[in-house]
């Protein structure tokens, strides 16, 4: 941030009225709200501290993994999308940052992301020769498909996630039908859930795609698949992660990078203390899996979600914001 931005926001604190200059900095913005849990009540939880400590003016909007990205790498629009796992779309992650549209602020999840194909633990401890993904694929019976039992089923995320258009490229490269399977798209990130959950109540067999931290992962004992060959970055990228990519190959998922996106003409027309609170602003998936199984056995919203967290692990977030920010947001509760 520039050195005049930052002395004047210094001068200000001094005389006491730094709530009104970034106030006057942040004005309105955009967050994007991607449609899984974790997301969805951190974007609740920047719109609230944003909003309360800084004088912002801050409204989120639902959308999509890749959209979302592309949006801001092409047009700068929404201003922050705080959970973004850049890795499913390096190429236009890149491409915004290279052409000054995208900046890549802190991250969330330092822990990072984990992604890949998963099994329930009581067929992983039924099967113990089932440990890849390979040894998935030998053995259809297991995991039937709710319309056609004769054929094994792998569920899929929803169109518009990054991890669907990878589960879809390595289950091609796999030759995953050749195996008498079939990717099921669930739909919904709700289907997705409701799927697994089925399933799991009723200890059938079955695979699914799905990632953590979750609290569905958090409530269901699953066991991660490994993949039998080790990651290629450079196939991952020209490939894998590319929808109309003809020719995969089978390549193990990386541990996701998990950043805040911001574009670019948001944090310079924005005041320091905006882009330090989101720099510093993270937990651990331990912490955001807790809060994710709360929100999950109180039906609770992501607002519902952020507000309980603040109430509850001020030692936490109060290390991410001013003091003046802190109280203002301490009030507010």
């Amino acid at each position: 941030m520039k050195k005049l931005l930052a002395s004047t926001c210094l001068m200000f604190g001094l005389f006491g009225t730094a709530s009104v200059s970034t106030a006057a900095e942040c004005g309105s913005l955009t967050i994007a709200s991607m449609n899984w849990q974790s997301a969805e009540v951190l974007s609740n939880l920047d719109k609230i501290i944003l909003n309360e400590g800084y004088g912002c003016s801050a409204d989120i909007t639902v959308g999509d993994t890749v959209p979302t990205i592309t949006s801001m790498a092409e047009k700068g629009q929404p201003d922050i999308a705080p959970e973004a796992w850049i890795d499913l779309l390096p190429d236009v992650v890149k491409k915004g940052t290279d052409e000054g549209k995208l900046v890549l602020v802190g991250s969330p999840l330092p822990d990072g992301g984990v992604q890949g194909w998963w099994i329930p633990k009581y067929l992983a401890d039924a099967h113990p020769e089932i440990k890849t993904i390979p040894d998935m694929l030998k053995h259809p019976e297991l995991f039937p498909a709710a319309e056609d039992p004769s054929k094994g089923a792998l569920l899929n995320g929803p169109q518009g996630w990054g991890g669907t258009v990878v589960t879809s490229q390595l289950f091609k490269a796999l030759d995953g039908s050749k195996s008498n399977f079939t990717l099921v798209d669930t739909g919904s990130a709700a289907g997705l859930d409701g799927g697994i959950s089925k399933a799991y109540e009723r200890q059938q067999g079955f695979a699914t795609y799905y990632w953590a931290p979750t609290a569905l992962l958090g409530k269901y004992e699953m066991v991660k698949l490994e993949p039998g060959v080790p990651h290629d970055d450079a196939e991952w990228k020209r490939c894998n992660t590319v929808a109309d990519c003809p020719d995969p190959k089978p390549n193990a998922w990386p541990v996701d990078k998990v950043v805040t996106l911001v574009a670019k003409s948001f944090s310079e027309k924005v005041g320091p203390e905006v882009m330090s609170y989101i720099e510093k602003r993270s937990w651990s998936n331990e912490t955001v899996g807790k809060l994710m199984a709360w929100m999950t056995e109180n039906q609770a919203s992501g607002e519902d979600g952020a507000k309980h967290f603040l109430k509850e692990n001020k030692d936490i977030w109060m290390k991410w914001v001013s003091p003046e920010a802190a109280e203002k947001i301490e009030a507010s509760l």
